[in-house]
């Protein structure tokens, strides 16, 4: 049995082009995609070292699931350079939230799982990334007041959508 707090409540990938993207999803009827652009990210430990790669997020939900879709802005080091220095665009990581993050660090740290990457998004949201060995990556993510804000925006847009204008900025 798994430690992971409930299902999976994002799938994400990782694109060279996240404009592209949105719109092949948008005729599968995901969307509309909320983005936020070249965003350096605070808070953010990968491998062990502090650095603040920029990155592009976009979201949007099918149903219950959110869509995520990563491109990174520079060369520094992040889980997703390294996705690209692979050779990889597409499927990067499955996403769990939990409202209870000391408890996740408990049941984490109990069963031996070190992150290949973490964070507090500049003190919105605790964050980590653990690979488990594929399909993917796995990511934890606190469910607070910000990241439930987003989560419910994203989910309205979806289920207000009409198809038209697919691709729109957050904020």
């Amino acid at each position: 049995m798994t430690i992971l707090p409930g299902t999976i409540r994002q799938i994400a990938f990782v694109v060279h082009d996240v404009d592209v993207a949105a719109a092949q999803w948008a005729v599968r009827g995901v969307g509309p995609w909320l983005f936020m652009r070249d965003l350096a990210q605070r808070g953010y430990v990968h491998r062990g070292s502090v650095v603040e790669p920029r990155l592009t997020l976009g979201f949007a939900n099918s149903g219950e699931l959110q869509v995520e879709l990563i491109t990174t802005h520079d060369d520094v080091a992040s889980p997703f350079n390294e996705f690209f220095a692979a050779g990889g665009e597409g499927f990067h990581h499955q996403a769990w939230w939990t409202e209870d993050w000391d408890g996740w660090l408990g049941r984490s740290d109990a069963a031996g799982w070190e992150p290949l990457a973490h964070g507090d998004g500049g003190g919105a949201a605790r964050w980590a990334y653990y690979d488990l060995g594929g399909p993917g990556l796995v990511e934890v993510m606190e469910l607070n007041a910000a990241t439930g804000w987003l989560a419910t925006t994203v989910r309205h847009a979806h289920d207000t959508w009409d198809g038209t204008d697919p691709i729109r900025a957050l904020f």
